[in-house]
């Protein structure tokens, strides 16, 4: 029998602080999964309209499934936040996309007429759970020649992009690392930030205090300083941890519902789900991988790149994003592109990401009430990117 689908909109999204992982950062005494209950608790309270037992599914991402950010993740977060039992949940992984795989997935339920309303998102505690630390990688993948054995180290994989676009030089990613802290410091200056970010109260080794800003900020970057560091993942080489996003904790969580639901629980959506897509790539040139992402969800969208007015790219490595730049045709200081700075400035706490970029979107929105598409995608693990088309509903 055939049927319509329903449409999707993004009500809310915020997240935590990102911190520092390790025993310098945040978050080193706190829970993964506290940091996710954290967010999905200041989702109901900024939206009191909802009433909890609305919620048709919790979707929790997460990169490494175990510890404490391991379980059913949703249906954890969700019984330890106060969401009543009758609410199911799940966990994801896509690594570096897994909030936005989460939105995707808890998109699919509303659509299909599964959910009304469904919260999603991710978590990732790398000072708890270092990125493969807890990964039996199969000894075929390099025996076999089936990906190259540097496509195990990000950083490798950035490197590799250096060598295959020989004209994006290190010079161009410090500079866009400039731009990255210099946007970040103004959107946190101008109160961007504060619109998408909680404060959490956490315990650290000198006491409780107030996670309430990112602590990979460095405003006062310049290319002199980034000429200075060294490249870590090859002698010689062009990244550092200037040009690169630093490892970091942190946990978002989103709103989604049927345009519908929204409009009976009077809920205020910021943004329509228009189209997505995935797409996988060589392994060892993950970075590449939103190049075709983006382009596959701007064919399924009927859209050229020229109707898209702001663009929320992740920032694993300066060189990641200057490649989607050539691959795309955009000027890296192209205003759309990631107004507010990145993940080279706040951090890349891999699950988490895909939300924060949609959050930073639908503000970007609301400045710009004259926008009506926006783009996030990101780049993944193991080649793969992933890309999401949005459309502003200020003003509607």
């Amino acid at each position: 029998m055939a049927r319509e689908l329903r449409e999707v909109v993004f009500v809310d999204g915020i997240r935590t602080a990102f911190g520092r992982a390790g025993p310098k950062g945040y978050f080193w005494r706190t829970r993964a999964d506290d940091m996710a209950v954290k967010v999905v608790r200041e989702l109901l309270r900024r939206n009191p309209g909802l009433p909890p037992e609305r919620i048709g599914d919790v979707v929790m991402a997460a990169t490494a499934q175990v510890g404490d950010q391991g379980l059913t993740l949703g249906r954890d977060v969700a019984l330890l936040a106060g969401i009543p039992q009758s609410v199911p949940g799940f966990a994801l992984d896509r690594m570096c996309a897994g909030a936005l795989t989460a939105v995707t997935a808890g998109s699919g339920e509303i659509a299909m007429g599964a959910a009304d309303v469904v919260l999603a998102g991710g978590v990732e505690h790398m000072g708890h759970h270092p990125m493969g630390a807890e990964v039996d990688f199969n000894p075929r993948f390099v025996a076999e020649r089936l990906v190259d054995d540097s496509a195990i180290s990000m950083g490798s994989t950035a490197e590799n992009l250096h060598d295959r676009f020989p004209q994006i030089t290190k010079d161009d990613a410090d500079r866009f690392a400039v731009q990255s802290q210099t946007r970040a410091a103004a959107a946190w200056r101008n109160g961007v930030m504060r619109a998408t970010v909680v404060p959490m109260s956490v315990f650290t080794d000198e006491g409780w205090t107030l996670a309430d800003e990112d602590q990979f900020l460095r405003p006062e970057t310049s290319m002199d300083g980034l000429a200075e560091l060294p490249t870590p993942f090859r002698a010689g080489g062009r990244v550092t941890a200037g040009n690169s996003a630093g490892l970091t904790d942190g946990a978002t969580a989103a709103l989604l519902a049927s345009e519908a639901a929204a409009a009976e629980l009077r809920l205020e959506p910021k943004m329509r789900l228009v189209a997505f897509s995935f797409a996988g790539v060589e392994p060892e040139l993950m970075g590449i991988g939103p190049i075709p992402a983006t382009k596959r969800v701007l064919e399924q969208a009927g859209l050229q790149m020229d109707d898209i007015d702001l663009v929320e790219l992740n920032e694993p490595f300066a060189v990641q994003v200057l490649t989607w730049c050539d691959g795309m045709g955009v000027a890296p200081d192209d205003p759309r592109l990631n107004p507010y700075g990145g993940a080279i400035a706040c951090g890349h706490p891999l699950a988490a990401t895909g939300v924060r970029l949609m959050a930073q979107l639908a503000y970007g929105f609301r400045e710009r009430p004259k926008a009506r598409y926006g783009l996030t995608a990101l780049c993944i693990g193991m080649g793969m990117g992933a890309a999401v088309v949005w459309e502003s509903l200020v003003g509607d």
